[in-house]
């Protein structure tokens, strides 16, 4: 293998290893001082415990089930919540009177803390699904919103000045210069979304469920099993991350005209 070809294989496995580092050293700690005592298994189960119990789960199908409907009414609720983000920061981005009608309500809104409004959105759709996506779907709103704006308002008025020099349609002016320039604080906004998704989805499931992660959670704890309720918290912070990861496939997909993006690329090629 050449000097060029070790080197590229060296950085691509630091890439790997290093983010995982401190995690590891974080669980084989918590494995020692749980064996040897210093943490009670009533306060926090070994990471020995928690892989048994979701050996079990797995082996018994419970967390299949669960994964299943938990992911179901995330992406429902996320995909209710970004339409209607998205919508409001384009039309709020391009026409100035929709902006002075409905931001500062939005921002109103966005403000009123998701456990305060439990109440009233049990009152509303009771414990059944509706509530979930409900709060889901609120709590992924503002950060398309707000990026979406925010990307708009970014675009370079020269692009838009030279788009109308080339007479350009609206739909081509949107298309071609809007959306692309306006892309990378879009996507911004779609990774903080996706974890505020989960973040929301471990309220509402919380509260009120009776099947998905969070009702497992609740479930063990009412018979003090620590280790599924551990278990539950990780499978939640895997999912956040496998969403933002996901993400960040989109961006570099999705971005690779953009320089930084493009220069990111190239580096990691020529490494």
């Amino acid at each position: 293998m050449s000097a060029g070809g070790k080197l590229k294989l060296q950085h691509r496995w630091a890439d790997t290893i290093l983010p995982w580092i401190i995690p590891a050293v974080v669980v084989a700690l918590w494995q020692l001082f749980g064996s040897i005592g210093w943490i009670s298994d009533r306060v926090l189960p070994t990471p020995l415990a928690v892989l048994k119990a979701a050996v079990t789960l797995t082996a018994n199908g419970d967390l299949a089930r669960a994964l299943s409907i938990s992911a179901g009414r995330a992406f429902i609720g996320f995909a209710i919540g970004a339409t209607i983000g998205f919508v409001m920061g384009l039309l709020n981005g391009v026409i100035p009177l929709a902006e002075k009608l409905t931001d500062a309500s939005l921002q109103m809104i966005r403000n009123i803390p998701h456990l305060a409004l439990i109440p009233l959105v049990i009152a509303w759709f009771g414990i059944d699904e509706e509530a979930k996506l409900f709060l889901v779907a609120l709590g992924v709103v503002f950060p398309i919103y707000l990026n979406t704006l925010h990307g708009i308002r970014s675009v370079d008025p020269q692009l838009i000045e030279m788009a109308k020099v080339y007479r350009l349609s609206p739909w081509e002016l949107y298309r071609n210069v809007i959306l692309p320039g306006a892309m990378p604080s879009i996507l911004v906004g779609f990774r903080f979304a996706l974890g505020i998704m989960w973040l929301t989805l471990i309220v509402a499931e919380t509260i009120s469920a009776n099947a998905g992660i969070g009702y497992m959670a609740m479930n063990a704890r009412e018979f003090f099993q620590l280790d599924i309720v551990v278990f539950s918290i990780i499978v939640y912070a895997l999912l956040g991350k496998l969403s933002d990861s996901a993400a960040k496939g989109l961006e570099r997909r999705w971005l690779q005209w953009h320089p930084h993006y493009g220069k990111q690329r190239k580096v990691s090629r020529i490494t």
